[in-house]
């Protein structure tokens, strides 16, 4: 198993910011990157959300940096680290546009995106961007066909229900020849499209009963990256059993990467917890870079 981080500051979710987030900038976002990528975790995150509906904020949070922008800037402060969204909404985007912008941020990057992709659920901020939510799931289902046979190609070419393109020039295109596709949800229907359409699964907001329930009735193939985050934000240098422990639920669950959230007072802090997590996770055989 290997380890990832939930980015803090980028997202600012009632149930897992610290204090210190609502000040912090991206100088501070960089600077966990920096020592995240010096320490060989496996990736970092930044998820997506255009316009929040105010009383849906108090749930979801409000506050969602822009994943190509942002993984821009991170990329050119790191070397090694995976950039993932986690999640982009699949129903805002023509799959083109989606090649097309993180193509070219996994060029700029040496091969280093994960695209992390979803139906979506905000039936609000669809009908605010003039996305059809009736019918996502088809939807999305076909435009994760037309993205692999746009991505890392200079002349994609795609017939599909919704999505219909050739003899089109896509330059600069992805450096990778398969740009890792992670599916979110929380479904047995969206882990059969990780199984059937994607190359790994990164479910959100099901406990790791469930989680482990669902992934015992399935079969998994060989290779699949299943990425299963921590329950709660993990206190490696107050709490260090209580880490260990959580990273080896995950990984009897079928984790093969951890996405962790840190308990933090600050950024400084931050990047001390993960210099003290990697400690604590070697000693239990997972690897870093």
């Amino acid at each position: 198993m290997r380890i990832g981080i939930v980015t803090p500051v980028l997202i600012q979710h009632p149930a897992t910011r610290g204090p210190w987030e609502a000040a912090a900038g991206i100088d501070e976002v960089a600077a966990i990157a920096e020592s995240a990528d010096r320490l060989g975790y496996h990736h970092l995150t930044c998820s997506e959300h255009v316009a929040v509906p105010t009383a849906v904020a108090s749930e979801r949070g409000g506050t969602y940096f822009d994943p190509l922008s942002t993984l821009g800037f991170l990329a050119a402060r790191t070397h090694r680290i995976r950039l993932a969204t986690q999640v982009l909404v699949l129903g805002y985007h023509h799959p083109l546009e989606i090649a097309k912008r993180y193509g070219t941020l996994d060029r700029i990057s040496g091969g280093r995106v994960v695209l992390g992709l979803g139906v979506g659920s905000l039936r609000e901020e669809f009908d605010l961007l003039g996305a059809t939510f009736a019918g996502r799931g088809d939807r999305a289902d076909d435009a994760l066909r037309a993205l692999r046979a746009s991505l890392g190609r200079p002349n994609p070419t795609y017939r599909g229900e919704f999505y219909d393109f050739d003899d089109v020039v896509v330059q600069p295109h992805a450096a990778q020849e398969r740009v890792p596709l992670w599916i979110g949800g929380r479904s047995a229907r969206s882990l059969r499209r990780a199984i059937e359409l994607g190359d790994g699964w990164v479910p959100f907001g099901l406990g790791l009963g469930d989680l482990t329930e669902m992934l015992a009735r399935t079969t998994v193939p060989d290779g699949m990256a299943v990425v299963l985050g921590t329950s709660r934000p993990l206190d490696p240098a107050a709490a260090p059993d209580t880490a260990v422990r959580a990273l080896t639920r995950l990984r009897d669950a079928g984790a093969t990467i951890a996405g962790v959230t840190l308990a933090a007072t600050s950024a400084t802090h931050y990047c001390d917890q993960l210099s003290t997590l990697k400690h604590l996770a070697q000693a239990v055989d997972i690897e870093f870079d």
